[in-house]
């Protein structure tokens, strides 16, 4: 037998313990039904695809003039002439500044007297030196004669000392043709002495021909500086080009090759865009040069349009501060689209990377353990699968692996995803119609809702037959 204290306290403790194990077993059962009964997720997918995209460098970069060229005077003088505006577009060789050419002028006017001078004096030391040579020619035939008539005079000597000898003549005879041949002597070398005077006289002519020659050439050099210098009165432009305001105005002197130049003239048809790359993508950058021309396109703000050059430079040194190199791109901006300075988005197209997996952007999202994407299944649900992009160009980006082609991807709608959560796929333009409709509704119901509040004030204060 139990002893009735006991069994009193068992009965008590199992009716007390009852309710709540019903209790607790009932509330699991409502919360697995509750698990059950939870809607489906509107979402937006978007399929797997496989497409060609181009492999590219995006950097931002600055404008640069193709060349600045700052335009001085290389003469002193007064400015007479201005012929642009500021900020005016240029041609090379159009007239920008004239100096007054009156001071150098008359130089040059000068410098032509003295030439004509030169000239003269020329003519006549080639005029002496024909005058020496024929007296030159001259004295050579004197001499010939005289000494032909040196020959015969001692052949007459010879002959009458002979007969002298044999007593045939007296001396007084034979003295006089001694004399004679003496005489002839003295002659033939007169005529040696004339003949080297005249030489001597002739050498100096020649002297004075090349001094004047010399001198004509002298007054050619001044001539031709003195046009040289007449001709920086007028200053062209050296390039095509848009000019600075104007640092000194017509009436002004201006100094030669002063510090501060007149204006200053920036090449921008072809222009240049400067922009770096990490130094990572230098090997690659120079890999793909070598077979083809890189395109780039420039981005300017506010301007969807691109900007179409080429890749023209790569700098040999890296920055060690950054880690990046510099590179150049050429534009042929007939359009004006880019000015000196602008800052603008760059992308440098290496190449086309044919059948990537691709998906939308909007599609990936970042977790703890990397990116990662929400992939519907066939029975609606979703799960989590991690990925790992290569290439990103625009809205479309390239996966290296882990999705395949024709899988759907969710791309609007992951913040209320959970793994193995049931979604419902959503047409994008059908979901936006939806919200509106959804949008209008409260708005009919609040306007319902005040016709009633304004009728139900006007029946509260209208007074009730009754009470009349």
């Amino acid at each position: 037998m139990r002893h009735p204290l006991l069994s009193a306290l068992i009965l008590v403790s199992v009716s007390i313990g009852t309710p709540s194990l019903l209790t607790a077993c009932g509330s699991s059962q409502a919360e697995s039904g509750k698990d059950q009964r939870r809607p489906a997720v509107p979402v937006v997918v978007a399929p797997v695809v496989q497409k060609t995209l181009p492999v590219q460098i995006r950097s931002t970069g600055v404008v640069e003039a193709y060349s600045t060229v700052a335009v001085k005077s290389r003469i002193g003088g007064q400015l007479v002439e201005v012929n642009f505006k500021d900020g005016q577009d240029v041609r090379q060789g159009d007239l920008l500044f004239r100096i007054d050419p009156r001071p150098l002028e008359a130089q040059l006017q000068q410098a032509i007297a003295a030439q004509a001078r030169n000239q003269a004096q020329l003519q006549q030391a080639i005029a002496n030196q024909v005058r020496a040579e024929t007296t030159i020619a001259q004295a050579k035939a004197n001499k010939d004669r005289d000494a032909a008539q040196l020959k015969f005079a001692d052949f007459q000597r010879k002959s009458y000392d002979n007969l002298y000898t044999e007593g045939a003549i007296s001396r007084t005879q034979a003295e006089q043709f001694r004399t004679s041949a003496s005489v002839s002597l003295a002659n033939v070398n007169a005529s040696g002495s004339a003949i080297d005077t005249t030489v001597a006289a002739a050498e100096a002519t020649r002297a004075d021909i090349e001094a004047a020659r010399a001198n004509l050439a002298a007054g050619e050099a001044l001539i031709d500086n003195a046009k040289v210098q007449l001709s920086y009165t007028e200053i062209y432009s050296p390039v095509d080009g848009r000019v600075s305001s104007i640092k000194v105005n017509q009436g002004n002197l201006v100094k030669a090759d002063a510090d501060s130049p007149l204006v200053t003239i920036s090449q921008i048809k072809p222009i240049y865009v400067t922009f770096s790359v990490p130094e990572k993508s230098l090997a690659q950058v120079k890999q793909f040069q070598k077979r083809r021309k890189l395109k780039v396109q420039t981005f300017v703000p506010n301007d969807k349009k691109p900007v179409e050059g080429e890749l023209t430079f790569i700098d040999s040194l890296v920055d060690a501060t950054t880690g990046t190199v510099q590179l150049k791109a050429t534009f042929a901006n007939l359009d004006d689209r880019l000015a000196p300075g602008q800052r603008v988005d760059v992308v440098l197209k290496l190449t086309e990377e044919s059948n990537a997996i691709s998906i939308p952007t909007q599609a990936i999202q970042t977790g703890q353990k990397g990116q990662f994407v929400y992939v519907v299944k066939a029975d609606s649900t979703v799960e989590i699968r991690p990925i790992k992009v290569v290439n990103t160009v625009g809205n479309d980006a390239a996966i290296a692996g882990g999705l395949e082609v024709g899988e759907k991807v969710v791309v609007d709608g992951q913040f209320a995803l959970s793994p193995n959560a049931k979604v419902e796929v959503k047409d994008p333009q059908t979901q936006g119609g939806e919200k509106k409709e959804k949008s209008e509704k409260p708005e009919k119901d609040d306007k319902a809702k005040k016709e009633n509040s304004t009728q139900g004030e006007e029946t509260k204060d209208k007074p009730k037959k009754e009470d009349r």
